[in-house]
């Protein structure tokens, strides 16, 4: 069987989240249409954003996960992307502090979609 290879994330304004993600993750779309865009984040891997058909998934829809990106170095390279991230503006839900895994912080996309800075398992 093979590894999952897509990841998909529901935003009600798929241009704002196509700038916001871009210029986070500093990568330009592999992939765009009016309600679907996609970014090759590894050989074979998308990162997507999608519209859907569902007039339910607004801005006020509840998110339960969080997309994941795991900075190799130690703790003190996760402390440089917060503050390269909050110097672009971003929503801060848990600042930086040190977890069971080590130095993490949370941030939120437009859609209050969760993004979690960690260190490489």
């Amino acid at each position: 069987m093979s590894a999952p290879n897509l990841f998909l994330t529901y935003v009600s304004d798929a241009e704002q989240s196509t700038a916001f993600y871009s210029d986070l993750f500093d990568i330009e779309p592999t992939f765009t249409s009016p309600r679907y865009v996609a970014f090759e984040v590894a050989p074979g891997v998308l990162f997507a954003i999608w519209t859907g058909h569902n007039e339910n998934t607004t801005r006020d829809t509840p998110r339960t996960s969080e997309i994941g990106l795991m900075v190799p170095g130690p703790s003190s390279k996760v402390d440089d992307v917060y503050k390269e991230w909050v110097a672009k503006g971003v929503r801060v839900v848990d600042e930086p502090h040190d977890d069971v895994f080590g130095r993490t912080f949370v941030i939120a996309d437009p859609d209050g979609n969760l993004i979690r800075v960690s260190p490489t398992d």
